[in-house]
């Protein structure tokens, strides 16, 4: 039969045939005087194999492997397993993907904030946002955290931060955060600036204040935050860092 009689047969095209030998899945059988190729029953065999390994998910090299192997029958048992359990941790992914959708879809008051880690979520409605603007930067930052950090990371920011949404600690957030909407228009040379940063400095938890204290660049974290931040709220959480870390 010809290159169109096989493709046809086996049920894929006269390229993935072509496609195949040269990858050197399927023999090329010698061409007759008249140059076309004539494929037999083995030829239409070994297609019909690769065309099956490949719906049940096995790459072209892994394919070319088992098939090449003198022990085809061990070799595409242990690549079987392998792709098993790829799957089973696929489908436990999904499965957790889908638990997290519909603890979504019962919430009744859904918005951008339920997208967030569950975790996260519960913070998030511990900080007030009502007209601040700095409160609304906080809550950007930790998203940005939560949507690019690894679990151990986030778990970690979540440990930290969790002191801050407590009754109490919520009361001065709201009083802090309000005092530093008030410094959007003023100099950082203004009074109030130190004494917020001192306050605030002692509003952070040991832990957290320890975060700011690592080995972390000062300049860079207040340049980053410096863009929508005002100069003087800037310069609240330059000498915040400062303080934290001992140097001023």
């Amino acid at each position: 039969m010809r290159i169109g009689e096989l493709a046809a047969l086996v049920g894929v095209s006269t390229r993935t045939v072509r496609h195949y030998h040269h990858l050197g899945l399927l023999p090329e059988p010698v061409r007759l005087a008249n140059g076309y190729r004539e494929y037999g029953l083995r030829d239409a065999v070994v297609l019909a194999r690769v065309r099956r390994l490949t719906e049940l998910g096995l790459s072209l090299d892994e394919i070319r492997d088992v098939l090449g192997s003198g022990d085809r029958g061990g070799d595409l048992r242990e690549v079987l397993m392998e792709l098993d359990a790829d799957l089973a941790r696929q489908q436990e992914a999904i499965g957790a993907r889908r638990e997290r959708l519909a603890a979504l879809l019962a919430e009744e008051d859904l918005g951008p904030d339920s997208t967030v880690s569950p975790g996260l979520a519960a913070v998030l409605r511990g900080i007030p946002a009502e007209g601040s603007r700095v409160a609304e930067i906080d809550r950007e930052l930790l998203t940005l955290i939560d949507g690019v950090a690894d679990q151990k990371t986030r778990d970690r920011i979540l440990d930290l931060i969790r002191p801050l949404t407590e009754p109490g600690a919520l009361a001065r957030g709201r009083d802090l955060y309000r005092r530093l909407d008030e410094l959007a228009e003023a100099d950082p040379g203004d009074p109030r600036v130190a004494v917020l940063a001192a306050d605030l400095a002692a509003h952070l938890p040991g832990e957290l204040a320890g975060a700011f204290a690592g080995p972390y660049e000062v300049a860079g974290v207040v340049g980053a935050l410096g863009a929508e931040m005002s100069p003087a709220q800037t310069e609240v959480l330059r000498l915040v860092m400062t303080t934290v870390r001992g140097e001023g």
